[in-house]
């Protein structure tokens, strides 16, 4: 069994260590764009190009199906993807939480990049599925590239701008860019009142997880002996997994897979 996953960068490292979890005996293919980098101010025609670019990369190892671990490609090149590897390559896009997030009504923020706030499509997500829940957006400029360059200081002037944007009484954040799901736990600690209950976040990693799987036709199998064939495409070309993931939980669960030969 194996399972690709796309992103600009390493904001796919959090459905891969999904992945890793429900099947940890899946072969991995990870396929990134640093050449590229950001997808975000990129022309939705050109950013189309690119992702499918990188999803042809993945699709070149054959694998079983493929997750775009990205937001912001799911939004402008997901159907130019299924249109070029479907059928015969289950693709598996990445859509905020926000439905989970607002199933108990109240006050719930979307933390994206500015690129996707206040878009067509996220407006579009919060009327199907916001129900009665008081939604707002949250632009986070910078957040997601100061995750993909692990700059610590970075990351935290960006969770504290978009702190300060959050509404005191935000009883979930939906987690709408992949990347912020590596810093859940400093937004947590940014946004969290102590005089309100504990905050939820809602990231995609999971779902996405377990939706390839029901996908491929296979059910999770935490158990099974681990695989130890790790495959790393940067730009097309085989590599090793970026330094700056290991500065991240899910990033240092995968040296347990060793790299492909």
């Amino acid at each position: 069994m194996k399972i690709a996953l796309m992103d600009s960068g390493i904001g796919l490292l959090p459905a891969a260590a999904a992945v890793r979890t429900l099947r940890p005996d899946a072969d991995l293919v990870l396929s990134c764009d640093p050449d590229g980098m950001p997808w975000g101010p990129r022309t939705p025609d050109d950013l189309a190009e690119r992702a499918l670019t990188v999803a042809r990369a993945a699709a070149a190892h054959r694998p079983d199906a493929l997750i775009v671990a990205c937001n912001t490609a799911s939004v402008h090149a997901l159907p130019a993807i299924r249109a070029a590897l479907e059928p015969a390559l289950p693709v598996i896009g990445t859509v905020p939480a926000i439905k989970p997030a607002a199933a108990g009504g109240g006050r719930v923020a979307i933390w994206a990049t500015p690129a996707t706030t206040g878009s067509p499509y996220q407006r579009g997500l919060i009327e199907e599925f916001g129900g009665s829940a008081d939604v707002t957006e949250i632009p986070c400029p910078g957040l997601a590239d100061a995750v993909e360059q692990a700059d610590e200081g970075a990351i935290d002037r960006a969770v504290a701008a978009a702190a300060a944007l959050t509404p005191h009484d935000v009883r979930a954040v939906v987690l709408g860019c992949t990347h912020y799901e590596l810093v859940s736990e400093r937004i947590r600690a940014a946004v969290q009142q102590p005089d309100l209950p504990p905050l939820v976040l809602h990231g995609s990693a999971g779902a996405v997880a377990a939706q390839a799987l029901r996908r491929m036709g296979v059910r999770p199998a935490p158990d099974a002996a681990p695989s130890s064939r790790l495959t790393v495409l940067l730009s097309g070309a085989e590599s090793t997994l970026p330094a700056e993931a290991l500065n991240y939980a899910e990033g240092r669960l995968l040296p347990a897979v060793a790299p492909a030969h």
